[in-house]
């Protein structure tokens, strides 16, 4: 197989497996407790003998954007996912943009595959699985792509593969639960082993991140579980890169209930009801994580506002860590102009942005709120099994975990 390129950047021809995972949510800070703890024997031994640095996922720092990031090695500018939810100021819909007329570049998967490699993708949550498998032709056995969340209902003719939960002698686990997430990570074992890709993403969900803290056992038992995984793809040979799509933080006040500026409210004030609209671009089915309150979001004024005068209200609420014009949120975080609003706005460490107080059923949230999005959850980690020459945050981006993956794998000398 030749190098490829994708999206003008070109990718070594793997010699071995070249592997990305993807801990969803994974705060350097589990890591580090996990390994202290000896609770990661596997990625301790491979942070010491292979490379160990710390880089930036993209803004939003959001699920969608910055695992479709990673499957085409560049920014929301380029493929065009700035979110997991979309406002369409044309029809006035808001929409979920997992469906693939959403993106506008090819991922290196598909690249990989119509170069005659052998791919398989497998992700926890079934929103990500199509934009993923985008272009992929399952009629050659040379294309796999699932999500563990439907791994009952696969087909050969639209994921590669006929009941992927059979095939792995495992259920299909529950959405809420770190089965959803060890599948992904069983599946990879037993792909490696008797499908032997060329290339692999495992992407996981962030379930438990959201629900435990570093240090509690919750978050403790699924890194050691993750460990075990690892150290068996590690074993066979294969190139692996270990990141993830964003960081995790508490947005929680000292007696547990969600820290949150709930801002439409805030612009129904001062602009008139309905007048501006507030999205929340983490929003999604899965209520339980985060009640679709995130660190994030954009709002659409109407014509005739202050925009600069609004700008400058919102930057003076001491929760709000940075907000811009849609100009500058372009330039700063390499977003597509059309799918933002007029202003875009990022809160502190541990608060989160809302739309209206009456709009969040927050009944769902079990525990104490920990979420995502913003500047103080882009520092994710980045651990590859080979040594090689790189650099470390801001330079070096979650989404170049293929470009170095496939490094690795080309490289002649695989460590013991």
């Amino acid at each position: 197989m030749q190098d490829v390129t994708a999206n003008d950047r070109s990718y070594a021809a793997p010699r071995t497996c070249a592997i990305a995972i993807c801990l969803d949510g994974c705060e350097p800070e589990y890591l580090d407790v996990a390994i202290a703890e000896g609770l990661m024997p596997n990625l301790k031994r491979i942070r010491d003998a292979g490379t160990n640095r710390l880089a930036h996922s993209v803004i939003p720092s959001f699920t969608n954007p910055n695992n479709l990031s990673i499957a085409t090695g560049r920014p929301p500018s380029v493929h065009g996912i700035c979110g997991n939810f979309l406002y369409d100021p044309d029809t006035g819909e808001e929409v979920m943009m997992n469906d693939v007329r959403f993106l506008r570049a090819p991922t290196i998967f598909s690249q990989f595959y119509a170069a005659g490699a052998r791919v398989a993708v497998v992700t926890a949550k079934d929103k990500l699985r199509a934009l993923l498998g985008a272009d992929l032709k399952f009629d050659e056995d040379r294309a796999i792509a699932f999500s563990s969340e439907r791994s009952g209902d696969t087909t050969k003719a639209e994921h590669g593969i006929d009941n992927a939960s059979a095939w792995l002698s495992r259920p299909v686990p529950e959405v809420y639960s770190a089965d959803l997430s060890e599948f992904v990570f069983a599946a990879g074992v037993k792909l490696l082993r008797d499908w032997k890709p060329d290339v692999m993403y495992l992407s996981t969900t962030d379930y438990i991140q959201h629900k435990f803290a570093p240090d509690e056992q919750g978050a403790k038992d699924f890194y050691a579980m993750f460990d075990r995984y690892l150290g068996q793809l590690d074993a066979m040979g294969a190139a692996i890169v270990v990141t993830a799509d964003h960081g995790m933080k508490p947005k929680h006040d000292a007696t547990g209930a969600p820290a949150v500026i709930y801002v439409q409210d805030l612009l129904d004030d001062w602009l008139g009801a309905g007048a501006a609209r507030v999205i929340l671009p983490i929003t999604d089915p899965y209520v339980v994580h985060h009640g679709a309150l995130g660190s994030f979001a954009t709002a659409y004024l109407p014509e005739g506002a202050d925009r600069a005068d609004i700008v400058a209200r919102l930057r003076a609420l001491p929760e709000m860590l940075e907000v811009t014009t849609r100009e500058d949120a372009v330039k700063k975080y390499d977003l597509p102009a059309d799918r933002i609003g007029d202003i875009v706005m990022i809160s502190t460490e541990n608060m989160t942005i809302g739309t209206s107080a009456d709009r969040h059923d927050l009944a769902a949230l079990k525990e104490p709120l920990r979420s995502h999005g913003g500047l103080t959850e882009q520092e994710v980690p980045f651990i590859v099994n080979r040594v090689l020459d790189m650099p470390g945050a801001p330079a070096l981006r979650n989404f170049d975990a293929f470009f170095y993956a496939c490094a690795a794998a080309a490289l002649e000398e695989v460590p013991s």
